[in-house]
């Protein structure tokens, strides 16, 4: 079994776990690749070796063959997984070696039963829709996917006009400041944050969000997932700024950006029985009252 394995970094209080969780994944005969970066820093910083493995460094040179790919860290790491596995159909699974954790599969104070399941293919795959942003204004190298949502913000004291086109049909202006399009995975993460509605993953749905609307009628709106979006923000300083999940860049008013469900979608790994909602409950203490005690 060829398993991919990427971190962003791992923090020195978690050093020795991560390596014995790579010891316990060679034993088991897993050949295993390394993102090559993240490779190279935590063997300088922890003036250690890992396993023996082979190297990837971008989402051209990642195996096509990989079995599983894995990612260290909190949901910020699951995110930038999905810039290295992009349309290549590999199970991403999240160990949590982060703070909340909701989009990884694994938590590590739960020992090694993950790694059991693993290799007896004991575990389940959940297809999440990703987000394509089409615009020429991206640089060179920039990943225009999204698994959690893209949004539009201020970046100056002023509020936005974000313009939004649903197949052609205009809505009105939101007065805001900002915008968050969400997928139904990100439905529990920014746009929650700023009063959208949650989605069960596999609901054919897409969420508009306003940050901070100016008029007190504007609510989140929900759109068939096969629609196309297309947005444009103004603003007095004739700038704003998109985000696409955790990756963010400047951009002039009136650039025009068409968004819509990409061809490929993200396979999520999960190990749980209960699913999204036990994540709900668990990461979210969905429902905790202590009537219910």
């Amino acid at each position: 079994m060829k398993i991919a394995i990427f971190a962003r970094e791992v923090r020195e209080i978690w050093a020795e776990r991560f390596i014995s969780i790579l010891n316990e994944l060679k034993a088991r005969g897993a050949d295993i690749v390394y993102h090559k970066p993240f490779h190279l820093r935590f063997c300088k910083q922890n003036q250690t070796t890992l396993p023996e493995g082979s190297f990837f460094s971008n989402h051209i040179d990642l195996p096509d063959e990989t079995d599983i790919f894995l990612c260290f860290g909190g949901d910020g790491t699951f995110l930038e997984s999905l810039t290295l596995v992009r349309e290549k159909k590999i199970p991403v699974g999240g160990i949590n070696f982060g703070r909340l954790g909701f989009l990884t599969s694994a938590g590590t104070p739960g020992g090694d039963e993950w790694i059991a399941r693993i290799f007896e293919g004991n575990f389940n795959i959940e297809k999440r829709s990703v987000l394509a942003v089409g615009s020429d204004i991206f640089p060179k190298g920039f990943c225009r996917y999204a698994l959690n949502e893209v949004s539009f913000q201020r970046q100056d004291p002023f509020m936005l006009s974000v313009h939004v086109k649903i197949n052609g049909m205009s809505l009105p202006p939101y007065w805001s400041d900002g915008l968050v399009l969400s997928s139904p995975t990100g439905s529990t993460a920014y746009s929650l944050s700023v009063g959208g509605p949650i989605a069960i993953p596999g609901v054919k749905a897409l969420i508009l969000a306003p940050i901070a609307p100016h008029n007190l009628n504007v609510r989140p709106l929900v759109v068939p997932d096969d629609a196309v979006i297309e947005i444009h923000v103004e603003s007095r300083l004739k700038e704003a700024i998109i985000s696409l999940d955790n990756r963010s860049i400047s951009i002039p008013e009136k650039e025009l950006f068409t968004i819509t469900k990409a061809g490929f979608e993200l396979h999520y790994l999960s190990f749980s029985v209960d699913g999204f909602i036990g994540a709900l409950k668990e990461k979210l203490m969905w429902g905790e009252d202590k009537r219910n005690y």
